[in-house]
Formats: C-alpha cells, structure tokens, sequence
C-alpha cells in the first residue's frame, strides 16, 4: 500500500510539473495571423537586409514576449533608427530620430509592454561583452506589411531591434551584422 501511495503522490507531482513547465514555454503563442500585402514600388526601405512584406504570404502576430528575467535570450537586429532609415517614422518613446551612433533599441511588443520601459536602459549582453541601450521604440509584433511599418512584416516575439551602435559595441563584425543570439536585462 505504501507504494502504492508513494507511486501516486510522485505521478500528481511529475503531471503537476510536467503541466506547469509545458504552460510556462507555451504561455506566448500566436494570437493571430495578418496577410502580407505587396509593398508599392520603392515604399519598403531594404536597408540592413530589412524583409518586405510577400503578397498572399501569413505572417503570425504576437501580443506577448517570452518572459522578462534576469538573462533574457532574444535576437539581435539591426535598425536604423535615423530619419530615412530602415525604421520608419520617428521612434514611438520620444517622437524624435536617432543617430545610428547611439545605442539604443527597440523591442518586441509584450516586451516593450505598451512603452513602460521607454526611455529606460537595458543591458544587452553577447560575445562576452555587454553594451547599456536606451529603449526608444517598439519593435511590433502586432501589426506589418502597411505604410506605417514601412511595409515590413511584423516582428517576431522575441527581438531586440539594434543600432549600428550597440552591434559596434559587442565587438560583432559589420560582415556578420544581421541576426544574433543574446541576452538582454533591464538595467
């Protein structure tokens, strides 16, 4: 009987963990799809490598990030956050252009949590080095493919959009600026 008892309670425990941990993983899916739109001629700014929107083409949207710790991995882009820039409009923190010398960067919708980390440092961290940038704008998770995103499609869950700046500072070859793993922290 004791095993019985000893084999039951260590079942509700695995399920118990096993069902939480799988919820925690799972807890930022998709909350829906947008249908990519052919940008008109010269309207999606390519530079940096920036994709434009494919006709026909799904793309998911998100309204959450992964969650926010103490060594948060994410992607590195890159961003031109200056006036003709690959980034658009003005960024969305302070309604101003910035030079694609200071560090700064935007990041994806559930992390940029409606702009409560806006004009807030954080702490980007790759290659054993680590570079302190400001929050300016919201990379968008939500939305893309439209003249306000620059005809670009929405940006995944999990980016943390750069300036030259913060590539430069984590010692990253200009050959290789594109997409990197990282981590990031509020600082």
């Amino acid at each position: 009987m004791k095993n019985l008892s000893l084999g039951a309670f260590l079942f509700v425990v695995l399920f118990l963990a096993t069902h939480f941990s799988e919820a925690r993983f799972q807890g930022c899916k998709p909350s829906g799809n947008i249908i990519g739109k052919k940008p008109p001629p010269g309207q999606c700014n390519q530079e940096n490598d920036s994709d434009c929107c494919k006709q026909g083409k799904s793309y998911p949207i998100y309204k959450c990030s992964p969650q926010v710790s103490r060594s948060t991995k994410a992607v590195l882009t890159i961003n031109s956050f200056e006036k003709g820039g690959d980034g658009g409009a003005p960024s969305e923190c302070d309604n101003k252009y910035h030079s694609d010398n200071t560090p700064v960067v935007a990041l994806s919708t559930g992390w940029y949590s409606g702009g409560s980390r806006c004009l807030n440092n954080i702490t980007v961290s790759a290659n054993g080095r680590s570079v302190t940038a400001m929050v300016v704008d919201e990379c968008d998770s939500t939305m893309g493919c439209d003249d306000d995103h620059d005809y670009q499609p929405p940006c995944p869950n999990n980016i943390v959009d750069a300036s030259k700046a913060v590539w430069k500072a984590l010692g990253v070859p200009e050959d290789n600026w594109g997409e990197l793993d990282i981590t990031w922290s509020d600082a």
